[in-house]
């Protein structure tokens, strides 16, 4: 034990905060906060400064206040701040800038559970008698997320282990969290036009009460583990002990993606873009799983190759693999065939019975998301990224026309979401991977066309 028990039966204070009023006053101060710093650009505006800095001081101002808030609140409110941290590719440089650093935060660290709070999630899981069960355990936390966080401990038998723990209160605080977000959509909408939040609240509010289950994240751990033991490029940490509240599982070191982003070579940023990529197709048809918490604090690249995977609370179950379909409609938009593309997303679903579109409007629409799947290898950039998001979000485009009027069927809406975040990652590192030879050995449907 790393210096060991004393004072291990003090109180302590819950580490998200349990009072729904204070956590509402939390988040009400958004919109006021924004509210605020107009009026004070206004007043710099009249003592000579121009526009542009204004502009970029309130939006440096505004990130930071944002995110500091939802990583202060951990709960769903910094759940969303990392879910958008994987789509911050998508936004216009202008925007984008003032709004990395502070999202990068996210996807790492988080205020620390107290030393006290540590030992009461360890006693209600493993037992007042949990010391026994390790040679040390390090009461400071190696990492922390929205809904628990990690320390680094050694197992009875000599393994290094990573212990994950369930802030106290944190399903409670969860729900009230993306409620009270729900209503701020707008605030986020006026910070990054073209950013609607509410579909992924709506998801997140959805698996919740899934990923606040510990043994079902454990139990998908250990299909993943299972399924990429002994893998030569996807090392997967397998489970020691698990209870409702807290997973023990084998420590893995590695480089962070996040560094990687930061500042990796162009090698490592290919290679780490590749494996992530392989990840992404390989999982459904090796684990019937797809790990669908895509954000960069999520991966390692470890010393010896490999991309270290951790953190199962969020998966897709597809007990099938992913639907033929998706790859039915990816190879066709590829080919170019816009009046078998439209057939088969109206057998699938896509587009309802009574809505008029033509073979060529749902090729406009998909074509250009489909380029990373045209040639060999294709290099994920944040300026693609940003034309795909200004394509599809600029109510003026004809895509975006489009778009409103198709339909995406609940099965795929997870998987959908998923591959977005995925891609924004390759964004974010700029790789160059061999997307098309993924998709033609692991996406079902994908070769069909061909």
């Amino acid at each position: 034990m790393s210096d060991g028990t004393a004072g291990r039966r003090g109180r302590g204070s819950d580490a998200i905060p349990q009072r729904r009023a204070a956590r509402t006053a939390k988040l009400a101060s958004l919109p006021l906060g924004v509210a605020g710093r107009a009026t004070v650009g206004w007043g710099r505006r009249m003592t000579g400064k121009s526009a542009e800095e204004i502009t970029a001081d309130l939006q440096a101002r505004t990130a930071e206040q944002l995110f500091t808030v939802l990583g202060e609140l951990k709960g769903g409110a910094m759940k969303l701040g990392q879910a958008l941290s994987v789509f911050e590719a998508a936004l216009p440089e202008e925007s984008a800038a003032p709004y990395r650093e502070a999202l990068t935060k996210l996807q790492e660290a988080a205020p620390p559970m107290p030393a006290a709070t540590v030992h009461k999630v360890l006693d209600e899981q493993f037992g007042r008698s949990w010391p026994d069960r390790f040679r040390e355990f390090d009461e400071v936390p190696a990492a922390a997320a929205s809904i628990g966080q990690v320390h680094r401990a050694v197992w009875g038998d000599g393994r290094e282990v990573a212990v994950k723990l369930q802030y106290p209160g944190a399903g409670p605080a969860l729900m009230a969290d993306l409620t009270q977000l729900s209503r701020l959509a707008w605030l986020f909408a006026k910070l990054s036009p073209g950013l609607d939040v509410k579909p992924l609240l709506a998801e997140l509010k959805e698996r919740v009460l899934e990923e606040l289950d510990y043994t079902l994240e454990a139990d998908a751990q250990r299909q993943f583990a299972a399924a990429f033991a002994d893998d030569p490029q996807i090392a997967v940490p397998r489970v020691v002990a698990s209870a409702p509240k807290a997973v023990v599982s084998e420590w893995i070191e590695g480089r962070p993606l996040s560094a990687i982003i930061r500042d990796g070579t162009q090698a490592e940023r290919d290679e780490a873009g590749s494996l992530l990529a392989l990840l992404h197709y390989s999982a459904p048809a090796r684990a019937r799983l797809l790990h669908a918490d895509p954000h960069p604090g999520n991966f390692r690249m470890l010393p010896d190759g490999r991309l270290g995977v951790v953190d199962f609370g969020a998966v897709a179950r597809l007990p099938e693999g992913v639907p033929r379909g998706l790859g039915r409609i990816v190879r066709l938009a590829v080919d170019g065939d816009g009046a078998a593309l439209l057939e088969v997303m109206r057998e699938l679903g896509f587009v309802r019975p009574g809505i008029t579109l033509t073979g060529q409007d749902v090729l406009d629409f998909l074509g250009p998301a489909a380029d990373p799947l045209r040639e060999p290898t294709f290099t994920f950039s944040r300026r693609w990224m940003q034309k795909q998001a200004a394509r599809l979000g600029d109510p003026r485009r004809a895509e975006a026309r489009v778009g409103r009027l198709l339909n995406l069927p609940p099965s795929y809406l997870l998987i959908h979401r998923v591959t977005l975040g995925s891609i924004g990652v390759l964004c974010q590192l700029g790789a160059t991977a061999p997307y098309r030879s993924l998709a033609e050995t692991w996406q079902p449907g994908f070769a069909d066309e061909a």
